[in-house]
């Protein structure tokens, strides 16, 4: 059956009795483009003219960029030494076993190794940690950044977000947190033996590690650089060093007014906390040395370390990485493989449609063609 149409009626007017005082309101949408869904729309047609060479310039671009950025990091010197000691043929097995958050006295131990080739550069020194969750929400948060940037109330009150290592009996910690508290302290020193089988310290830059914005804009320590000491105990409440600390923030560098406190430049590396569990963070960097003298010379070297952070209480491993780096940064191969794997699939893919298309095209011209 038919039904008629009424122009008014679309537009939301009524007549005769739907139009009396006692009609339900309409609740039909307005007769406009916008609220009808009539607006002006461009739909693209897929057709092989079009997405056949999108497949092929996509591939053709990508897999030289994977290629190059995959060279790039190959390029990239690296060395890397695991000293955990979980063995027990491992030279820092006994520090390994004794040391606990608890030791009051540092070991010491020391790992040799040889470098088959030379680094030429810059040489940049990292810690790395294993099965270390720093990205768990409660270890992110519990931070007083206010407290960080130098406020005097913060120290006196740290925030609630630092329990529970944000005081230690009636004194206020600070640094306040559990990223402040699991402090990476482990100490590395490096030396090259020589033909006559002589050390010579590796000289190991320790300023210069953080990111700029950090160590100027967000760590500040309070009453400015010059007495620490005075700072952190005599704003009206002395404070108390972090629980798992061997000594307090205004003693991390007492050498350097530029680096103690809590604009210690390890101290702001570490708080910048890691999105894997597994991780490596800037330790020292070895300046290139003036002419063509590699920074690091092939040869036999020996590590020192001061064995302070424990790991095989939560499983984890330690190591020490040497690296080079490039424009691209670090050593990174996935990059140049996504590359190289997303432009293959495209090429891939444009070939057996351009066969396809090449092969059923042809049917249905002949098809079309009269007898």
């Amino acid at each position: 059956m038919a039904s008629s149409y009424n122009a008014k009626e679309e537009d939301g007017h009524h007549s005769g009795a739907s139009s009396g005082a006692g009609a339900a309101k309409n609740r039909k949408p307005d007769n406009t483009a916008f609220k009808q869904q009539r607006l002006p729309a461009w739909q693209p047609i897929l057709t092989a003219g079009s997405v056949l060479p999108a497949f092929f310039v996509i591939g053709l671009i990508f897999i030289p960029i994977g290629i190059g950025l995959y060279v790039t990091s190959n390029n990239i010197r690296e060395f890397e030494i695991d000293y955990t000691g979980e063995s027990s043929n491992s030279p820092c097995y006994s520090c390994a076993k004794n040391v606990t958050w608890n030791s009051t006295e540092p070991c010491f131990c020391t790992v040799n190794f040889t470098l088959e080739r030379p680094f030429e550069s810059n040489v940049f020194m990292y810690y790395g940690l294993s099965n270390f969750y720093q990205n768990h929400r409660r270890y992110v948060k519990s931070r007083d950044d206010r407290q960080l940037n130098g406020d005097p109330s913060s120290l006196r009150n740290p925030s609630k977000e630092c329990e529970p290592y944000r005081t230690s009996g009636d004194l206020p910690i600070a640094p306040c947190g559990a990223i402040a508290n699991s402090l990476f302290n482990d100490s590395l020193v490096l030396y090259y033996i020589d033909s006559n089988n002589s050390q010579s310290e590796v000289p190991l830059v320790k300023k210069g590690i953080a990111w700029w914005t950090d160590k100027h804009v967000k760590f500040k320590n309070p009453g400015g650089n010059s007495n620490l000491t005075a700072a952190f105990q005599d704003l009206g409440h002395s404070t108390a060093k972090p629980v798992n600390w061997r000594k307090a923030v205004y003693e991390l560098d007492p050498s350097d007014p530029e680096n103690n406190g809590f604009i210690n430049e390890d101290f702001i590396v570490w708080m910048r906390t890691a999105a894997l569990p597994t991780f490596r963070k800037l330790y020292r960097i070895i300046q290139k040395k003036p002419g063509a003298t590699p920074t690091l010379p092939s040869g036999n070297y020996v590590l020192h370390i001061t064995y302070n952070y424990p790991v095989l209480s939560f499983d984890g491993r330690k190591r020490m990485i040497l690296s080079t780096i490039s424009w691209m940064g670090g050593k990174n191969p996935f990059l140049g493989i996504a590359y190289i794997t997303v432009g293959s699939i495209c090429f891939f893919l444009g070939v057996v449609l351009l066969i396809i298309h090449h092969k059923y095209d042809n049917r249905n011209t002949s098809a079309d063609i009269p007898s």
